[in-house]
């Protein structure tokens, strides 16, 4: 794999993190009820669980290309087709309010706050379908174990602090504030992104 082929799956990775999803949804809502520390050990954990699914996608890649060579195709746009229905969930959606916890709700405990970030992620199809479309698309067969390896690095290092961010931006008040008063065009923005992740996937 050259330079300019990791760079662009690193690159999909890093979009994949930051499209709107379950994961991102919930590392917001965290911020907002329940503060930065909890929702730095959710990111941890959706970071795991994003790993465990690249691991699921690089295992079956061989035998995939080997036993029906046109499931390439077809989790590509499986995969396209599905962040798709996602954004029109979003942009349907944009107008209802952000869920809150209750005040007196005892605070969450870091284990178990890695725990639901991991559950997040495992339950969630979106990272299945999409990271298993990347690297069926993109990553050849024969790749180094090393440049593998790297890719997995930069899966969890972006899944882990793009959640971090999320849930330190919605922890401040005024950013909650500003969130609130333009929650429907925010998600209908990336709403269009996840749109254009889901093509740009189903068409490459």
């Amino acid at each position: 794999m050259t330079l300019a082929a990791f760079l662009a799956v690193s690159s999909l990775l890093v979009m994949g993190a930051i499209s709107p999803g379950p994961a991102v949804l919930m590392a917001a809502r965290t911020g907002v009820t329940e503060g930065m520390r909890t929702g730095f050990f959710l990111a941890l954990g959706i970071g795991l669980g994003a790993v465990f699914w690249c691991l699921t996608a690089l295992a079956g890649l061989a035998a995939l290309f080997a036993w029906a060579p046109s499931l390439m195709w077809a989790f590509k746009i499986a995969g396209g087709c599905y962040l798709v229905w996602l954004a029109i969930g979003m942009w349907r959606h944009a107008r209802e309010p952000l869920p809150t916890a209750s005040p007196d709700a005892p605070p969450r405990t870091a284990m178990s706050a890695l725990r639901l970030g991991l559950w997040t992620q495992l339950s969630n199809p979106k990272p299945a379908v999409l990271l298993t479309s990347i690297f069926l698309g993109t990553v050849p067969p024969g790749t180094p174990y090393w440049v593998l390896a790297a890719l997995l690095a930069v899966c969890f290092t972006a899944e882990t602090l793009w959640n971090t961010m999320v849930a330190r931006i919605f922890s401040l008040e005024a950013t909650r504030r500003t969130y609130l008063g333009a929650k429907t065009l925010l998600d209908r923005i990336f709403g269009g992104l996840l749109v254009a992740l889901g093509v740009k996937i189903a068409m490459t």
